[in-house]
């Protein structure tokens, strides 16, 4: 396992543009684990979560995960990327990481643990794994939504410098440790007028419920699509890819 885990973690490249509000404290933390250390014990030092992390094994069997989270505050961690993206998520938006699992756990207590999750379930797990959030005007928002690609990556291209966009789903953030042209994020709109971390973590603690997140409430965006995120996007036959950047399903129709 220890050879698995050093291929892992030494692969990420925290210089890559989409981890800037992941670097500080991951890079650090990373060198620690990669140092030989427990990844649980590592997070747990850092102190930069309201959550303590635990070893996989410490989950008691039968028992949910998520449920475990709201009754312990403790969760359950594997050595490796996915895990570990998942803690610094923790650090970095632990209002809305709990304000997920307070919603989780209400729709355990009120349907139990069933072999599929259900609507609400599944919104909820699919924020927390694949979700990027965007702050960008209007016009760039509602071409992305209509998958306008001509107008979101090419009309509209200079108004991705008054955009941001951050990733929160720690599977996306995985995902994008080796990065491919079809890794598509989720991606959910918040105001442009909040700058720091904690503004938008306190934001989405507040906004974040299950009827909303159950009407899907979002856009499509191949990641590496974004300007400046991947050398080859400046070529605009980066784009040229159906496979990759579909066309909606139901197209407005055409006038006459």
């Amino acid at each position: 396992m220890a050879s698995s885990l050093i291929v892992t973690l030494d692969h990420i490249d925290w210089s890559a543009p989409w981890l800037d509000f992941w670097r500080d404290p991951g890079e650090r933390l990373a060198q620690q684990v990669l140092g030989g250390q427990p990844q649980p014990q590592v997070l747990n030092e850092a102190a930069l979560a309201p959550v303590r992390f635990i070893a996989q094994a410490e989950l008691p069997a039968g028992k949910a995960y998520e449920q475990h989270i709201f009754e312990t505050g403790c969760v359950p961690t594997r050595e490796g990327l996915h895990d570990f993206f998942n803690a610094l998520c923790w650090m970095r938006f632990p209002l809305a990481k709990k304000r997920l699992n307070v919603l989780q756990a209400q729709q355990i207590a009120a349907l139990g643990i069933a072999p599929e999750r259900g609507p609400a379930r599944d919104a909820l797990t699919l924020f927390d794994e694949n979700v990027a959030l965007l702050q960008a005007p209007d016009a760039l928002w509602d071409a992305l939504v209509d998958k306008d690609w001509c107008a979101v990556f090419d009309r509209l291209r200079p108004l991705w410098n008054n955009s941001r966009i951050i990733l929160f789903g720690h599977a996306l953030t995985e995902k994008l440790v080796f990065p491919r042209k079809a890794i598509t994020a989720h991606v959910y709109r918040a105001p442009s007028a909040m700058q720091s971390i904690a503004e938008l973590d306190a934001w989405l603690a507040q906004d974040l419920n299950t009827e909303r997140l159950a009407s899907k409430p979002f856009a499509h965006l191949p990641v590496l699509g974004v300007p400046g995120w991947w050398a080859d996007n400046a070529d605009p036959g980066f784009y040229a890819d159906p496979a990759v950047f579909r066309a909606p399903r139901n197209p407005a129709p055409q006038s006459p």
